[in-house]
């Protein structure tokens, strides 16, 4: 799973599984895959910024390990609490107009609730109800070259769903205050999701 804006047809791609320091090329555990198929959603509004989620199909079936897991998909439907606590991870910069970072980072962004995120100083009506915003505090935020990536947020029992995929932020900074990181709902998207794996 990954952002539609980051799929264009001239480019060619590579999945990287269990890839955690992106200088190693020989990375004990970590492999990578060319993909089968990318199914960009049929609505994405470049423009708008709407549906922004695509699916990547493998050519095969992956084997877990130590450093190769699944993260699990939330219900349909779900809408995360004010303040839930997720993680976002990537290799994006690690600061405004900083470096692309080598290693994996991970950032602690609690939930900003849909009513808070719209209010006219923060994003307005420019996030929709299939989107989730988190962070905002002017501390830690995705950057560029983050998109794409998982929001990840954990569950009582101990098991972790994929809540958003990274999708844009603050023309005016990463870390901006009042301009949380915007993802792509993910559970708005299930019933998509699932129509995706079953006819491809």
């Amino acid at each position: 799973m990954t952002a539609a804006h980051c799929i264009s047809s001239r480019n060619t791609y590579r999945v990287y599984l269990g890839k955690h320091n992106l200088k190693n090329n020989n990375e004990e555990g970590s492999m990578a895959l060319t993909p089968a198929k990318i199914i960009v959603h049929e609505l994405w509004d470049s423009y708008r910024i709407r549906n922004d989620i695509a699916l990547i199909k493998l050519q095969s079936p992956v084997a877990f390990s130590d450093s190769i897991m699944a993260a699990c998909l939330p219900d349909s439907g779900i809408v995360l609490p004010h303040n839930a606590p997720c993680y976002v991870t990537g290799w994006g910069r690690l600061w405004t107009g900083g470096p692309i970072a080598d290693t994996l980072q991970q950032a602690l962004l609690p939930v900003v609730s849909h009513t808070n995120c719209t209010k006219p100083d923060w994003w307005g009506s420019l996030v929709t109800s299939s989107m989730v915003c988190a962070g905002g505090n002017g501390d830690l935020a995705s950057c560029n070259g983050d998109s794409g990536g998982p929001l990840n947020c954990q569950n009582s029992d101990g098991s972790w769903d994929v809540h958003g995929v990274v999708s844009f932020g603050s023309s005016m900074g990463c870390n901006y205050p009042k301009k949380p990181s915007v993802f792509t709902r993910v559970s708005a998207y299930i019933s998509w999701i699932n129509n995706v794996m079953t006819s491809n």
